[in-house]
């Protein structure tokens, strides 16, 4: 059982408001460089015509990475739409790459088209995750062509909109489902995303953004102290995922749909029209 650390941190802003890009191929460690290069080749081996660039995110490419608790994400951009791909590959590659390299807890690979990567009018979430936590490793780096990013309502709106729908996937997926590990994958996959929509419901009073879980959660309790506890217990099942269905549906049945109302309160004061993206 893994306990709660207080590690992470809010994203640094310049002296405009923006936020800073904290990675470089300098912080790397060293140890990772080889996971690295092997995600790289096994992509362009599998699509040699169709990968614009590749890059790097999370905690690795800031030099923040921790022993057995850090993952490689990737983000591939694809000239075309990941759905006309053939990925059957990339579940395989993930776990090859993870039994591999025994201090990495997991691989992560996404694929985003490059026409979504462009858009640089409305906050987009592929792009801002670019823009303020990539690193690119492979291609032409589009970093440099996006916009940059403040801790505001666009962006908290990024996290809010899709709430309600991301909770009814993850009821869904749990229930009448036998598979412990996938039950225990989407378990921590939707707690993550509850101590994020956390954090972001302050936005607009604290003026900070962070994809790190603590300081998430001590945003969110600074506001709604009355709501701590659960909190922290969304936080405590991210890293020590439920595997009883029935235990999942009655948490997100209960503080789940609470945060549910209180998204929708949000987005009634910020984003009543309901658009998917809000202007920069």
């Amino acid at each position: 059982m893994t306990e709660i650390k207080e590690i992470g941190s809010l994203c640094t802003l310049d002296d405009h408001g923006y936020i800073i890009n904290e990675s470089d191929s300098g912080k790397i460690n060293a140890r990772f460089q080889e996971a690295i290069q092997l995600l790289t080749d096994r992509c362009l081996a599998a699509l040699p015509n169709d990968i614009h660039s590749l890059y790097l995110r999370g905690s690795v490419p800031k030099g923040l990475d921790m022993e057995g608790v850090s993952d490689v994400d990737f983000i591939a951009v694809t000239y075309k739409d990941p759905e006309e791909l053939d990925l059957d590959w990339v579940e395989e590659t993930e776990q090859f790459i993870d039994q591999k390299f025994s201090f990495i807890n997991g691989v992560d690979l996404g694929f985003s088209p490059i026409s979504e990567v462009e858009e640089t009018e409305h906050c987009s979430m592929i792009p801002f995750i670019l823009k303020t936590y990539g690193l690119c490793v492979y291609g032409e780096n589009l970093i440099p062509q996006l916009p940059d990013y403040k801790p505001d309502v666009s962006l908290a709106n990024e996290h809010l909109i899709h709430f309600s729908s991301l909770m009814d996937y993850a009821k869904g997926e749990v229930t009448d489902n036998d598979d412990v590990e996938d039950i225990k994958d989407v378990c921590s996959w939707i707690m993550r995303i509850i101590v994020r929509a956390g954090g972001v419901l302050v936005i607009d009073q604290e003026k900070a953004y962070t994809r790190d879980l603590f300081p998430a959660y001590t945003l969110f309790a600074k506001h709604y102290p009355e709501k701590e506890q659960e909190m922290k217990t969304a936080l405590w099942y991210s890293i020590n995922p439920l595997s009883d269905s029935g235990d999942i549906l009655e948490f997100l049945n209960g503080f789940g749909q609470w945060m549910e109302a209180e998204t929708e309160k949000w987005l009634d004061v910020h984003n009543p029209k309901r658009a998917m993206h809000l202007p920069l």
